[in-house]
């Protein structure tokens, strides 16, 4: 059918660990940029094949039958695979690009101190940008959450049960703990589940539907059998040509109207760049026990703010020299502004706080580019390019080398 348009439409070891923790710090703009990707809405193929013969929906109705779901009890299993074609950095995982991420290891020097809980989700959900995970997800209204991440033998589970949130990671055994000041669970605010990476098909459904504006072509697909259940596909694809998204498909349940699977395929053609989809799902109340949260004994807590030995930082949670974040353009074609403290860029090659292997990965992925900016290094992978300025300026967005570069010369 024809799409439809909304109206707005010590050793070597050693050294090899400390050059992985350096190139960490320097590595942060490009793990944001994935995660900001993130929040546009990266989805998996959908299932094909005995699909359900359902009703006609224009594009309009499936979008109000999105709009009008009430779906606030549930439970089961989500997939997402995320690839972007970075290359490895050794030993580094995903969370090594992350602020308290598993390969970054304590401050520059190895301290401890400065790492705080391996427990806490700002960090640890920022994992969820990179690679395959399995997730056990569960709601029963705004005051109950819980997100479990399983690797094959450990789990790391972020409750959210009234006032409390706990995180807990087995691998470490430590647990973090802060209270909900706002009473909503993933709204970003202290004492709330970071918001800024999608973790179940409806926060990725809502990210991608707020670009359904005049720069984006919406269409209904036919139909899916997910998770057991018949949905209708719908699809999302941005006309705007400097973006690096090809379209978005999103799989909705055509009971009650709830997103269970997307895709996002990138402009440049190939596999998607991430799969997020529900493998099995209940919209019955879970037990209330799944919400429970205990410390195990001999769990290392670390109370939000501080406490039990943990690292503390300032009143607000904040670092004082912890970057804002300005937009550029709108669209498919937005661009994040993101000034690093102390206004420098990456290292010059050669520099001796450049250890040889971050060198090898950043010249891998980058592209000298000047313009009325100055000079600097574009970032590339499959779906979110990264300009950093010599003057440390970070431009990031879901668009192309070519579009990132103007972005950046008309800031200027």
């Amino acid at each position: 059918m024809a799409p439809y348009e909304p109206e707005q439409d010590t050793t070597e070891a050693e050294e090899r660990s400390a050059g992985r923790r350096k190139a960490a710090r320097y590595l942060v703009p490009v793990a944001v940029a994935g995660v900001a990707a993130a929040t546009i809405g990266l989805v998996p193929a959908l299932a094909s094949g005995d699909d359900p013969d359902l009703p006609k929906l224009t594009a309009q109705e499936l979008i109000e039958k999105i709009a009008a779901s009430d779906t606030e009890r549930l439970s089961g299993t989500v997939k997402i695979n995320t690839d972007l074609g970075l290359p490895s950095l050794g030993g580094a995982g995903a969370g090594s690009f992350a602020p308290g991420g598993s390969g970054g290891g304590g401050g520059e020097d190895g301290d401890d101190g400065d790492k705080g809980s391996a427990a806490d989700p700002g960090a640890k959900l920022m994992e969820l940008a990179s690679g395959s995970h399995t997730l056990r997800v569960a709601a029963d209204g705004p005051e109950k959450q819980k997100i479990s991440v399983l690797d094959d033998a450990a789990e790391y589970s972020v409750i959210h049960n009234g006032d409390d949130v706990w995180a807990y990671d087995s691998a470490s055994n430590e647990a973090y703990h802060a209270k909900d000041a706002g009473g909503k669970a993933r709204g970003g605010e202290k004492g709330e589940l970071p918001k800024e990476v999608p973790a179940t098909p409806k926060e990725f459904a809502e990210q991608a539907l707020k670009a359904a504006d005049k720069t984006t072509s919406v269409s209904v697909d036919g139909s899916a059998k997910v998770a057991g259940r018949d949905a209708y596909r719908l699809v999302l694809t941005p006309k705007d040509s400097g973006t690096t998204v090809g379209r978005i498909a999103i799989a909705v349940d055509a009971e009650t109207g709830t997103p269970l699977k997307f895709t996002l395929t990138p402009a440049g053609g190939g596999a998607a760049v991430v799969d997020a989809g529900f493998t099995k799902v209940d919209f019955g109340r879970p037990a209330a026990d799944t919400f429970d949260f205990t410390p195990p004994r001999g769990t290392k807590v670390t109370e939000e703010g501080g406490g039990s030995g943990a690292h503390r930082g300032g009143g607000d949670g904040k670092d004082a020299g912890e970057p804002g974040v300005e937009v550029i353009g709108e669209g498919w074609t937005s661009v994040a502004k993101i000034e690093l403290p102390g206004g420098q860029g990456l290292p010059a090659p050669g520099s001796t706080d450049m250890p040889a292997d971050a060198q090898r990965f950043l010249d891998s992925l980058g592209d000298k580019v000047d313009g009325a900016f100055g000079s600097g290094t574009v970032f590339k992978t499959r779906l979110v390019n990264a300009l950093v300025t010599d003057d440390g300026t970070v431009y990031a967005g879901a668009v192309t080398k070519d579009a990132l570069v103007k972005a950046a010369e008309s800031d200027r």
